[in-house]
């Protein structure tokens, strides 16, 4: 270990005392909590100047990020602290620095320096085509997986630590009648890569962990050459880096210092395990704890809340925010709304106010569960003529299985609608362009026919099975033609006009086996079409529907400046991030936390998502929102909605309620 020498910076009058007993520890092993807005980014980089002023050779040290712009931010701050360039310290991301050192030893494990590294589209072009060859011929009434759907359920395996068969049981358990012909798809996988000499970004952490195990010689010139391995966003990390932490860092010298917040960690979903951080002191028992609790983000009131919410949880390390800021006493406001619509209109009509009085839309962001949580807002804000960007995603209607719905609704009200036409047809299994463009003009020259004989008609009233009983349907799309034309039938009984829920919830049945093979997330893509029908019970037609849709698809905030656009961003996404304005809506029980997670019983699951209403509101500097509709949906297709558990454990004294 290097002693510490007197150094150019004054660490004690740049840090506040808890970011300083941290930088400057000496202690092999240092587990650092930083809890939101305590200036996590600022300790590390201070730890990293530290180090190189006490004469560490910036080459030993190892800075593992999630993000390219987390280490990129980082090093070029410790750049302008110590006056010197960082660009020999290892800093990057997980995948980076394997990448980096498989460079130097991928022949050991069979490949050449020079492999390539497939992207999300080399992979896909990759399983499209193992699809083809090992999907088998005996699958005309069932839809194969997509190659997405492949591709997400080896990732999960592989960011979990279970192998593949595991994973399609707990996870994708629809699947599981194509388990023969998935498992000759991964493997032909894995040996298509190895002869292409080839890697996906999940091999660049599996081949550094395997290279590590197998080959002892350069694990110690590894753990030798690495005397500091520091880790941001420790409470991220899934099996694979976790390993890759412990293997680098393994070393009788070596110091490593992990830094996080166990009251952040939200992504279990994705891999991620909480248990890393909570385990860290049983892991290394002679590590010491650092709590870092000023924040500088948020006013009291705020924080207070945030104290509150977070104390629910029986399995943290026990921290409380405290506040650098004195200003600001303005409670935060729960606003219970008689439904989803109203709520929307309230947020829409606060946001109008708050930028009439000089708040730029960037310093206001909505924030949600669910991307569906923001489809009325979507809307609202739109008719408000308040321009939003979404970072979660695309924007509601735009999304490729909401336009899957919507395509037969456009393709009922304009049979000459050659795009949702193609939309609608590209679904059915070994359907390609060209066997798309038969059906069209067949399609396409009955319709006319159909019109020349109605004149005046503006759509096809008549049965579409018998309008169309004259078109060939290749051999490839026999089988869903007909079952196509049926359910087109079923959107225009003879007896009367469907409204729209009704048009709505027709097509979703049609569409529910295509969209499980389709989409990896499936459940939530569900709860799009869901929420979609319970705000669609007030529109009159369907030419009402489909004319509101087409105006907000139309809306373009491209060429607006960043400060005019409101934020519109799932909790998730918005990790790390800040806005002196926040709203958290749709917090209801069953909304969030998620009945799939109230019904799982599993406490876990609802530590989990206590944190995710943590990180929401400690996105919050100035001004904090909490909203949530009373019934979800409008008359007859309407839910009941209780506030969130979230809301009702929360002290009375510390919030305001603002009645509609």
């Amino acid at each position: 270990m290097y002693e510490f020498t007197p150094a150019r910076l004054d660490y004690a009058a740049e840090l506040n005392p808890e970011q300083y007993a941290a930088v400057c520890t000496q202690a092999q092993h240092a587990l650092v909590i930083a809890g939101a807005g305590s200036g996590k980014t600022r300790t590390l980089t201070y730890r990293v100047a530290r180090l190189l002023e006490s004469g560490v050779p910036p080459w030993r040290i190892l800075l593992l990020t999630f993000t390219n712009k987390a280490a990129r931010e980082m090093l070029e701050r410790v750049a302008q602290l110590t006056g010197r360039g960082s660009g020999q310290i290892w800093g990057g991301t997980f995948h980076s620095v394997a990448n980096r050192l498989l460079r130097l030893h991928a022949p050991r494990l069979g490949y050449q320096p020079g492999f390539s590294i497939l992207d999300a589209d080399d992979q896909r072009a990759l399983f499209r085509a193992l699809t083809k060859q090992f999907s088998g011929k005996t699958t005309k009434s069932d839809r194969f997986p997509k190659p997405e759907v492949l591709m997400s359920l080896h990732s999960l395996a592989i960011n979990t630590g279970r192998s593949w068969q595991q994973t399609l049981t707990d996870d994708y358990d629809h699947l599981e009648k194509f388990e023969e012909a998935i498992g000759k798809i991964y493997t032909a996988y894995q040996a298509r890569k190895m002869e292409s000499n080839s890697m996906d970004f999940d091999d660049l952490l599996t081949n550094m962990v395997r290279l590590l195990r197998e080959h002892a010689d350069l694990r110690a010139e590894l753990q030798q050459r690495f005397l500091h391995v520091l880790v941001d966003e420790y409470q991220d990390t899934n099996t694979l880096q976790a390993e890759l932490i412990a293997l680098l860092s393994g070393g009788s010298a070596t110091s490593l210092m992990v830094v996080g917040d166990d009251a952040q960690s939200i992504y279990s979903w994705r891999g991620a395990n909480v248990d890393h951080i909570f385990d860290f002191t049983h892991t290394y028992p002679d590590a010491e704890v650092y709590k870092i609790e000023t924040n500088y983000r948020s006013v009291p009131a705020i924080l207070e809340i945030s104290n509150a919410a977070i104390a629910q949880n029986s399995r943290q390390f026990v921290k409380t925010l405290r506040p650098a800021r004195d200003e600001g006493r303005l409670k935060p406001a729960v606003v219970p709304a008689p439904d989803n619509r109203t709520e929307a209109k309230f947020v829409a009509q606060r946001i109008d106010e708050l930028m009439a009085d000089g708040i730029p839309g960037k310093d206001i962001a909505v924030l949600y569960r669910a991307h569906f949580h923001s489809m009325d807002v979507q809307m609202e804000l739109t008719r408000n003529h308040i321009p939003f960007r979404i970072t979660s995603g695309l924007r509601f209607f735009e999304q490729a299985h909401i336009k899957d719905i919507v395509a037969w609704l456009r393709l009922l009200s304009n049979p000459r609608d050659e795009v949702a036409f193609r939309r609608i047809v590209g679904t059915f299994p070994r359907v390609g362009d060209a066997t798309a463009g038969k059906l069209w003009q067949g399609w396409l020259s009955a319709a006319e026919a159909w019109f020349a004989a109605h004149p005046g008609e503006q759509t096809i009233t008549a049965p579409h099975s018998e309008v169309m009983k004259k078109v060939k349907a290749p051999a490839a799309a026999g089988l869903h033609w007909g079952g196509f034309l049926t359910s087109m039938d079923s959107l225009h009984p003879a007896d009367r006009q469907l409204t729209p829920t009704e048009l709505v919830k027709l097509v979703q049945n049609y569409m529910n086996a295509y969209m499980r093979s389709a989409y990896d997330n499936y459940e939530e893509r569900m709860e799009d079409i869901d929420q979609l029908i319970k705000s669609l019970s007030d529109m009159p037609d369907l030419e009402s529907f489909l004319s509101q849709v087409a105006l907000l698809s139309e809306v373009d905030n491209d060429s607006l400046a960043d400060d005019d656009c409101v934020t519109l961003s799932t909790i998730h996404q918005a990790k790390g991030l800040e806005w002196k304005i926040v709203f958290v809506i749709f917090l209801g029980e069953g909304l969030f936390p998620h009945y799939r997670v109230i019904s799982s019983g599993d406490p876990d699951d609802i530590e989990e998502e206590t944190r995710l209403f943590y990180v929401a509101i400690t996105r919050a500097e100035d001004q904090l929102y909490l909203t949530f509709p009373r019934y979800n949906g409008h008359s007859y297709d309407s839910q009941y909605c209780p506030p969130s558990r979230f809301l009702t454990t929360l002290p009375e004294e510390l919030f305001e309620v603002w009645n509609m």
